[in-house]
């Protein structure tokens, strides 16, 4: 089959910015859900504060620049970007830290740069990190499993999300990652910090840990179905996600009683929503597959590195952020083949053609 060109190239857009992120929408609502029934109505509280707040920044932003806001508001992103700030929040966490965390990733991480698509860094891990560094203490106060319609009523949650109710000890506790850190510094190793760890509970996201974040089960569902759609490719979840089990299962090979196993790493924290929601994100990751499967290795090392010798129990934000800076590098080396040239950037012969 001969490579050159028989007729001039030709683009073909299949999907609107709308659709797309509508059906990024669709794949995290099973998750959104799982957080709301798990962690009760504080959690939706929260969530509908943090979504109402990037719909208004983004429809402030968008006056600053004299720019018509109805159509960006309709397409759908501000929306994905307040839910994926959500998810990524504890989920009994005060509204403030809802609102600054919208305006963070809306005016900072968006609009700064020019807006939608012109972003460098991820908009929702710009303003989880910045969050996590200004607010430590809001920002891993983790709230026990509490269900919908068991935990906390309509009107208490409201003091618990609104007011200044604060979240009792006998409610809070710390996350896996969190609570191995810490045994660790108190010299305990692994086999006493695990013991009522349940790795099936961790997978369906029976856990403390974020709002959105804790069904493994869930979120690899969602980020399956946007491959089956054509909205991500597989290149950065199964490179990321392939990273941090190879390293993991090296290092708990080397040392079980230091070292935490992939099951763990895989299904704590924010792994799953950062392999498929995230560190997929058109703007801030590489074009080529190959530039995506480096990038999504990166991302996985790092946040095993981080988690594992860092000063953090979780990795994923600045392991997102060190790898979006990298992705202009990634780009500048790593290119597609230009329409009509080989890959060293000579035109093809088609003198004979």
């Amino acid at each position: 089959m001969s490579s050159k060109p028989i007729s001039g190239p030709h683009t073909a857009v299949s999907r609107r910015v709308d659709q797309i992120m509508w059906l990024v929408i669709k794949a995290m609502a099973p998750a959104i859900a799982c957080g709301i029934f798990l962690f009760g109505w504080p959690a939706l509280y929260l969530l509908a504060t943090t979504v109402a707040a990037a719909l208004l920044f983004e429809a402030f932003s968008l006056k600053v620049k004299g720019v018509a806001a109805l159509p960006f508001l309709r397409d759908g992103s501000a929306i994905v970007t307040g839910l994926l700030v959500a998810m990524t929040l504890p989920p009994w966490a005060p509204w403030w830290i809802g609102v600054v965390g919208a305006a963070i990733a809306i005016v900072l991480g968006k609009h700064v740069y020019g807006g939608l698509g012109q972003n460098l860094f991820n908009p929702a891990m710009l303003a989880r990190v910045a969050l996590l560094i200004s607010f430590p203490i809001e920002m891993t106060t983790w709230a026990n499993v509490s269900p919908l319609f068991t935990g906390p009523g309509v009107i208490e949650s409201l003091g618990i999300t609104f007011g200044s109710l604060p979240n009792a000890d006998a409610v809070t506790g710390a996350t896996t990652l969190g609570y191995v850190k810490t045994e660790f510094s108190q010299g305990r190793l692994l086999p006493g910090s695990l013991l009522e760890y349940s790795g099936f509970l961790a997978f369906i996201g029976w856990e403390r840990g974020s709002l959105g974040e804790t069904s493994s089960l869930l979120l690899l569902a969602g980020g399956i179905w946007l491959m089956w759609q054509g909205v991500i490719k597989w290149h950065i979840p199964v490179s990321l996600l392939l990273s941090i089990v190879l390293l993991s299962s090296l290092f708990h090979l080397l040392d079980s009683q230091h070292y935490l196993g992939p099951w763990v790493h895989l299904n704590s924290g924010a792994v799953m929503l950062v392999a498929f929601y995230i560190a997929t994100d058109y703007v801030t990751s590489p074009n080529t597959p190959l530039g995506q499967i480096i990038f999504g290795a990166g991302c996985g090392m790092l946040i095993y590195v981080i988690r594992t010798w860092g000063g953090y129990p979780e990795g994923t934000g600045f392991a997102i952020l060190l790898m979006n800076a990298v992705t202009p590098l990634i780009d500048h080396y790593i290119r597609p083949r230009i329409y009509g040239r080989y890959r060293n950037g000579k035109p093809l012969d088609i003198s004979n053609s």
